[in-house]
């Protein structure tokens, strides 16, 4: 049975996170369908909000593509290199836990805060006739409510913050992986791992081309998932500077529990170094990606 393999296993001693993920995602859903704070909107206030209203460069379909089910592809290659299935469903875990927390964070915002965005005017008066309150002097929109809906949804970037919460990650786990800060100077391996970072800000950008966030949005989007990746990362993962930076913690753990039963045991002092040196020459193997299956 799948349950019975050493993954299976290791999701099941993981049960209560994956719930808490299936939480969060209930959350995000919850929080899509609640209708944002509809803030004042007066004439004196348009000047900023009569951009063109036009389609996204980059579809929201297309954000979990690039920022979950790439990476997702990435670490499984490198699962099938090195056979870590710790490595596999720390990273899957992660990855995850980034991104629903950011979805959570920007979403909450966005609804609570309720800022117009640049596309408004088209939003809410599709005819191009403003009308408004005369006693209040809010708006009254005609638009599709939909529509209306999305156009209060501005800060902050929800596709930016995505972005920075999967991509993130992965530049964080690329830096393990191929040991950018090894202390030799290979430009080529900052390169990869800045790849990532660039792709998201350039998503950024095209929110800002489109007129469908204020460049604030994009910044406030791009903090907050930068930021949550790097923690959900560092809660698994050892900092990519330290000598083990390329697995994660609950790997060594294991190689530490394996080890204390000959620690306190009978054997020899040179059974017990021999034992030693094998799982010194495993983790290394491991570490440079010759480990091979049993």
């Amino acid at each position: 049975m799948a349950l019975q393999s050493p993954g299976g296993k290791l999701a099941l001693s993981h049960k209560h996170d994956w719930m808490i993920l299936l939480i969060l995602a209930a959350i995000e859903g919850l929080l899509n369908i609640i209708e944002p704070f509809h803030r004042y909107i007066g004439k004196d206030m348009m000047t900023d909000l009569v951009f063109p209203f036009k389609q996204d460069t980059i579809p929201m379909w297309a954000v979990p593509v690039y920022s979950i089910l790439i990476p997702i592809l990435i670490f499984v290659g490198f699962y099938f290199v090195r056979k870590d299935i710790y490595d596999l469903h720390h990273a899957i875990l992660g990855l995850m836990f980034s991104s629903l927390i950011t979805g959570v964070i920007t979403d909450s915002i966005k609804d609570a805060v309720g800022r117009p965005r640049p596309n408004f005017f088209e939003r809410c008066f599709p005819d191009k006739i403003p009308v408004f309150d005369t006693i209040t002097g809010d708006v009254l929109c005609s638009g599709l409510p939909k529509v209306i809906k999305e156009g209060y949804k501005s800060f902050p970037s929800g596709h930016t913050s995505w972005s920075f919460a999967g991509l993130g990650f992965l530049s964080w786990y690329l830096s393990g992986k191929v040991r950018v800060f090894d202390r030799r100077g290979h430009i080529a391996k900052l390169c990869i791992v800045l790849l990532p970072l660039l792709i998201a800000s350039l998503v950024g950008v095209t929110r800002v081309d489109d007129y469908w966030h204020h460049w604030t949005d994009v910044f406030a989007g791009g903090i907050i998932g930068l930021t949550v990746s790097s923690l959900c990362y560092l809660l698994l993962f050892p900092f990519p500077t330290l000598a083990q930076g390329w697995a994660p913690h609950a790997f060594f753990h294991v190689m530490k529990e394996n080890e204390c039963p000959y620690q306190r045991g009978n054997l020899s002092s040179q059974v017990t170094r021999s034992d030693d040196l094998s799982m010194e020459m495993e983790m290394e193997n491991m570490e440079n990606g010759t480990t091979r299956s049993k």
